[in-house]
């Protein structure tokens, strides 16, 4: 394990793509054969190349998501993932989270992981508040009590304290963020992976979720921040990675690549701005 707490070699991840507007699928046929009969019916069977374009199947274009990418993160370090949108960054964080397997490629990470990718990630959306801090700490492979010596602890940091009792598919973006940080935060895995969880929530909440991170880093906690705002990546994180096309075309500190990255033109041809 030596001194690194994630490594990643030759990291690749594709998908496959349909292309379904080229051939037709079977409910537009049969849609069209209600609509116009007399036409359609002639179509099919006098027009061998109609008949044809029902039956084929429909063509895929493979979409590498992550290309040969390689890094290695120490124990303690606070590093951003950042990049255009479909850079990758996400992928490479589901990979971590053994959300999702790679193509090709291997990733390590030599601890408990908490992760927190997607608004509510890890919740049943038909059990409590309560009912899920509980199945998130034993998803993390903690005792009963282990979880209740921490629990008013998660209840006061997430603020829902008089909607804990109450489904969780009840709550709103904000509520289950600042549910899914409290529980992420406080049950102290060694590696925390988090994606745009400052997109949702007041500025309040956003200053106490980079304080809270700031304080795990510095009991020597790992963790990866993704986000598109620049402002909060310097402000937290030491180091960058900078994800363009499925690849990292830099690594470095977390000032030279925000500039740099500011400096590449984004999918719609302007400049990318540190406050975006």
């Amino acid at each position: 394990m030596g001194n690194f707490a994630i490594k990643a070699e030759n990291l690749s991840k594709s998908f496959r793509i349909s292309h379904l507007s080229q051939s037709l699928e079977l409910h537009d046929a049969l849609e069209r054969l209600i609509r116009t009969p007399a036409r359609l019916v002639t179509n099919l069977f006098s027009n061998s190349q109609s008949a044809t374009q029902v039956t084929r199947l429909p063509a895929y274009e493979t979409l590498w998501a992550l290309k040969e990418i390689a890094f290695e993160i120490k124990h303690g370090e606070v590093v951003g993932f950042i990049g255009h949108n479909g850079a990758g960054k996400s992928v490479a964080l589901k990979i971590l989270a053994n959300i999702m397997k790679p193509t090709k490629g291997l990733a390590q990470i030599y601890g408990r992981v908490g992760a927190i990718l997607e608004v509510g990630t890890g919740f049943h959306p038909e059990l409590t508040g309560r009912e899920n801090i509980y199945l998130n700490g034993a998803i993390l492979g903690m005792k009963n009590h282990e979880i209740k010596l921490k629990f008013e602890e998660i209840v006061d940091f997430s603020g829902v304290e008089r909607f804990l009792d109450m489904p969780v598919k009840r709550y709103s973006s904000g509520m289950r963020v600042r549910l899914a940080f409290a529980v992420a935060a406080h049950l102290e895995p060694e590696v925390l992976l988090f994606d745009e969880i400052l997109a949702v929530g007041d500025n309040a909440f956003e200053k106490k979720c980079i304080d809270k991170m700031k304080a795990l880093a510095k009991s020597g906690r790992t963790l990866i921040f993704v986000s598109h705002k620049m402002a909060s990546v310097e402000n937290l994180c030491t180091r960058a990675l900078l994800f363009q096309q499925g690849k990292i075309i830099m690594d470095g500190s977390c000032p030279d690549v925000i500039t740099h990255y500011s400096s590449l033109p984004n999918p719609n041809g302007k400049a990318n701005s540190k406050d975006e």
